[in-house]
């Protein structure tokens, strides 16, 4: 499903340039429950850009499906992440103000699904995580577990074929935590490729293969 071939990606100017990934080569198949470890300053944040589409390597090729999509420009990186990705991020990017139902549309809308076809699929999606009671409320007035699970209902609700997600436990509790890998690796059995980043290593053990990177490279 994905291959990274030699990518490198470099910030900085000449004077003051940083490899920050250097010559990473990855395989992720369809149906992977990959988690990527390592410490900060690793490059494990870059790459899940580079692999998220949120960035382009320096050097070296991205193919996703056997496409070359290692330079695309940003609205047809936009493009990929919209109906091909999903994303679960530590901070769960919610509009706090608004309720379950409207966070979980968004995708929806700038897909241009039709009102009442959002709406199904919304509640269908909050019905997966378990949020089918918390439909209208407003977000801030949920746990961060439920935030967490509309956050992931929203990631979900394209019915993306890779689901990517940054640090997805960072903010729970222990308990919350359990229920958010069950969550996860629900989603993965159901045939979603999944692509987590973390630095616990007992949320790691979830995962189906564990790459860990240092200082740019896998190791």
């Amino acid at each position: 499903m994905i291959k990274l071939k030699n990518i490198t990606k470099i910030f900085g100017k000449k004077e003051t340039q940083t490899s920050v990934l250097r010559g990473i080569n990855l395989h992720i198949q369809k149906n992977d429950f990959i988690a990527l470890m390592g410490p900060s300053g690793s490059g494990k944040s870059t790459l899940m850009n580079i692999l998220g589409a949120l960035d382009t390597p320096t050097k070296g090729e991205y193919l996703l499906e056997d496409q070359n999509i290692s330079y695309l420009d940003m609205n047809q990186r936009a493009l990929i992440r919209r109906y091909i990705f999903g994303f679960i991020f530590q901070n769960f990017n919610l509009l706090k103000k608004t309720t379950a139902l409207d966070n979980v549309q968004m995708p929806l809308i700038y897909q241009g699904v039709s009102k009442k076809e959002r709406i199904k699929r919304s509640i269908e999606a909050l019905e997966v995580v378990d949020l089918s009671d918390r439909i209208y409320y407003q977000v801030n007035k949920l746990s961060g577990g439920q935030q967490q699970r509309v956050a992931t209902a929203r990631a979900i609700v394209t019915n993306p074929k890779i689901l990517f997600a940054d640090e997805p436990t960072g903010n729970l509790d222990s308990e919350r935590k359990t229920e958010t890998m069950e969550l996860i690796t629900k989603l993965n059995k159901q045939g979603i490729t999944v692509v987590m980043v973390t630095h616990e290593e007992d949320m790691a053990k979830y995962a189906s293969k564990i790459i860990k990177i240092r200082d740019g490279v896998l190791c």
